[in-house]
């Protein structure tokens, strides 16, 4: 009961840090993003909502001239702005000038705010709060402000959790101001030196008209979305409908339709028109309506072909029309919705008062498909109420994105420089995914190269990424549905690197990533990992999905690069041997890639029973009791290219499977004999999952029977490799625990950290990657999932072994934690390993 009561307090304080790098996540975003200070106290506001009950929230900061607090931003539930900037609300004198006077955070209920107020260290200001909490802001070592919320809800109070929060915001909270202004004051300067340029050139002046063309069309769908959230309701929508496309075209008799498919009807909702009154619903017949509708087009409608459409048969009508009510000039347009067609919007001209031309028809189109989302947003809404919030929720998101756009826009006009800069982007990105282009790239990777070769010690990494099955996609989709593909593997590839990597597309499906600043080379791993999993979902499009994937080679940084041609040369041929080794994978570049050398060289290289190989061993140490408990066995290769290499890189060079297997077969039965010469209480030893498929299974049962103590040789599976192993694998995994072998986790938690995983395998030992155990030292939040590990490991007796670095501050910490087994020093074992193998062996 004790240990599941701490399992709990452990995965509420994951909890609590996992809100609050979330937060602090969320404000770095908003800091790179929002264009000026009035925009990043609302965000970091609702940011704040999410996790602590702040409805009434404001910030008070210095001001540089006066050194006087004053109001930055302010939200309150009750307390209208104009309390805070009344004269008489003197923020120094108040509760907040006392956090400002103190320097540290402070929390009052109602009761203690009235106490010391009653005590003269502070003036009462505004509506009391049951719950208030001031934290100030540092700019270094100065306090520059405080930000407060406070709660009118007696019940809702603030937890050390939520002021930790609310500390971490104040923290960052000033070096976002400082990023936003300085933003904002770059934009300032960039405005006032292009005013000065002359627009005297014609082409210019051609460019311009067109973006202005472009900014009214924006301001028009502008305009629509706001509708969503304006409008009180759906008549008060399609009035206003209307009255913006009176703006844009002829509408003085319009009509609005909508198509319900299920039952073959006709509605229309809307109908202003000077001869005929409300329309009644219709069945599906031959109208000009249904015109629309079926052919999904736009359509002018002029007399003539008025006329052509009825001798065709076409269109029909179910009675005569006066002559003198019909419509000289129609013009109509399809709602167009990714559900399809909900309906159409219709005007109509009489007695030749308009003529629309083909223009018209391209406004009202490129209008139609907004006010289709409009329309079915507020369809919605009468029938699911949250339906309609989740809807109104992505209008609102559109209509920020579209508030940007009209801002970028208007700069474009204003602004000449912003026009040779957009135009110096196009000639270096790609017009598909706005991503840089291989020229780009290119010279980016020259510059980096360059100042590696000057700083041998700022490393960098280049993944070169080749598409699964992008053929697959333009084939059963379409090249448009490729076109939306690789504008999708772009953004996502975006979301996997950091701000000042470069992701760019050669061409085709393939793309380029330059990490710089590298302090580990698994990095790079990391980042092809994450490339990898987000490739695993499948792409989906009018109701058809295509499973794609990637596949990355990798080359790290090395003197031996003179050129930015070998770089790219040596990723290419990692990709390729990634894609020839069963795609969706990464692997690392290695000179056996792209060494010439004779067909009955290359196929000796790939033979690893002809290689002499060796064991290397390292201690396992407790430190309780500073003893060795086991040892970890690690085999090694001569090889004539890569030199003396591990068999982790040797086997992927592997002629065939089958070799694999008997070559780690052979190393399984050495590994027991040398354990036992050496007298090794026990011994661990890596092995692949290869060995667990169905047909080899049977193999590594009959060479494990050969032992007499089935516990002096646990048997250690990579946590990577068991993460994707298929049912069957991991069902003889189980099987082996059956049979009394020892078996084990190797590099556990090296890209993340999966705890299903220790709960569904019955295992003896868990080994942490070295890249787990040095991130434990370095952020709080692996120091909690190493917590939430041994709560796990310590309920199935498990035993865990780190393996990290060999410094004081690494040893405190597993002591810490309750740890006392360790990967100490390593050294060769005396014996070698024969290097032919006999089949004779392993039966």
């Amino acid at each position: 009961m004790r240990q599941n009561k701490r399992l709990k307090a452990l995965l509420k304080k994951y909890k609590h840090a996992y809100h609050l790098h979330n937060a602090l996540i969320q404000l770095s975003e908003q800091a790179s993003t929002v264009a000026e200070l009035t925009l990043l106290y609302p965000a970091i506001h609702d940011i704040l909502q999410k996790y602590v009950p702040s409805k009434s929230f404001y910030v008070v900061l210095v001001e540089p001239q006066s050194q006087q607090l004053e109001l930055s931003y302010f939200s309150d539930e009750k307390d209208g702005i104009s309390v805070p900037l009344n004269r008489e609300n003197n923020f120094e004198e108040g509760a907040t000038g006392y956090v400002f006077k103190q320097g540290k955070t402070t929390y009052f209920t109602k009761q203690q705010m009235h106490d010391a107020a009653q005590q003269g260290l502070f003036k009462a200001l505004g509506t009391p709060a049951e719950h208030w909490v001031g934290v100030p802001v540092y700019q270094e070592k100065n306090i520059i402000g405080v930000l407060a919320a406070q709660s009118y809800d007696t019940e809702q109070g603030y937890s050390s959790q939520q002021i930790n929060l609310l500390e971490a915001i104040s923290l960052y909270l000033a070096t976002a101001i400082e990023r936003v202004k300085k933003r904002e004051l770059l934009e300032s300067e960039v405005k006032l030196r292009t005013r000065a340029l002359t627009q005297s050139n014609d082409a210019l002046n051609v460019e311009i008209q067109q973006r202005k063309s472009a900014l009214q069309r924006q301001q028009i769908l502008f305009k629509i979305s706001e509708l969503t959230t304006q409008a009180k309701n759906l008549d008060d929508a399609y009035f206003q409908i209307h009255e913006i496309i009176k703006t844009i075209t002829y509408a003085k008799n319009l009509y609005i339709a909508l198509y319900d498919k299920e039952t073959g009807c006709i509605s229309f909702p809307y109908s202003v028109d000077e001869f005929q009154g409300s329309t009644q619903p219709r069945r599906f017949a031959k109208g000009y309506s249904e015109l629309v509708i079926s052919t999904e087009e736009t359509q002018i409608i002029h007399p003539q072909r008025a006329q052509e459409l009825l001798d065709s048969g076409i269109v029909e009508r179910e009675k005569p029309i006066d002559e003198s009510r019909r419509a000289t000039s129609w013009l109509g347009a399809p709602l167009k919705t990714s559900q399809g067609v909900i309906g159409l919007i219709v005007c109509q001209a009489y007695n030749n008062e308009h003529l629309f031309t083909q223009d018209d028809a391209e406004l009202i189109t490129f209008v139609s498909h907004q006010i289709a989302t409009v329309l079915q947003t507020k369809l919605a809404s009468q029938a699911l109420k949250k339906s309609h919030q989740e809807l109104a929720s992505r209008v609102n998101e559109k209509t920020k994105e579209l508030s940007q756009a009209n801002l970028h826009l208007q700069m474009q006009i204003d602004e000449r420089k912003k026009i040779e800069q957009q135009l110096y982007h196009d000639a270096h990105h790609d017009s598909l995914t706005s991503l840089p282009n291989r020229n780009l790239f290119l010279t980016q990777l020259e510059k980096t190269l360059k100042f590696y070769q000057r700083h041998p010690d700022e490393h960098f990494a280049v993944l070169f990424i080749d598409l699964d099955k992008f053929k697959d996609i333009n084939d059963q989709l379409g090249h448009h549905a490729g076109d939306e593909f690789l504008i999708s593997v772009g953004q996502l590839f975006s979301q996997c690197i950091r701000e000042h990597d470069l992701l760019a597309r050669l061409g085709g499906d393939e793309f380029v990533i330059l990490l710089t600043h590298l302090t580990e080379p698994n990095q790079a791993e990391d980042v092809a990992n994450r490339i990898i999993n987000i490739m695993r979902k499948p792409f989906c499009t009018k109701g058809i999905c295509v499973q794609s994937g990637a596949s990355i080679g990798i080359t790290y940084s090395k003197q031996s690069y003179k050129h930015t041609d070998e770089i790219i040369r040596d990723a290419d041929a990692a990709m390729y041997y990634a894609k020839n080794s069963g795609k969706n994978r990464f692997e690392l570049f290695h000179p056996l890639l792209t060494e010439p050398m004779l067909q009955h060289e290359s196929q000796t290289l790939h033979h690893l029973d002809v290689l002499p190989m060796t064991f290397r061993s390292s201690d396992i140490i407790s430190m309780d009791e500073h003893y060795q408990y086991a040892s970890l066995f690690e085999a090694f290769g001569e090889h004539p290219v890569l030199g003396f290499t591990s068999f982790d890189i040797l086997k992927k060079f592997a002629s065939d499977k089958e070799q694999h297997t008997k070559v780690e077969l052979q190393l399984i039965q050495q590994a027991y004999q040398q354990a036992q010469n050496a007298e090794i209480a026990v011994a661990l030893l890596p092995c692949s999952s290869l060995l667990l498929e169905e047909h080899k299974f049977s193999l590594l049962k009959a060479t494990l029977k050969q032992p007499v103590n089935n516990e002096q040789l646990c048997l250690l599976f990579d946590e990577q490799e068991l993460r994707y192993a298929s049912a069957q694998q991991l069902e003889n995994l189980k099987q082996l625990k059956k049979l009394g072998h020892s078996i084990g986790l190797n590099n556990f938690a090296k890209d993340k950290c999966e705890l299903n995983l220790v709960t569904e395998i019955e295992c003896d030992y868990l080994l942490l990657s070295s890249t787990f155990s040095k991130r434990v030292l370095q952020q709080e939040s692996y120091d909690l999932q190493l917590q939430g590990v041994l709560a796990i490991t310590k309920l199935k007796q498990i035993k865990v072994i780190a393996k990290g670095p060999s410094i004081l501050n690494f040893r405190a910490l597993l002591d810490k934690h309750g740890i006392n087994l360790f990967v100490a020093k390593q050294h060769p074992l005396t014996s070698a390993i024969p290097a032919t193998l006999k089949n004779s062996e392993l039966k």
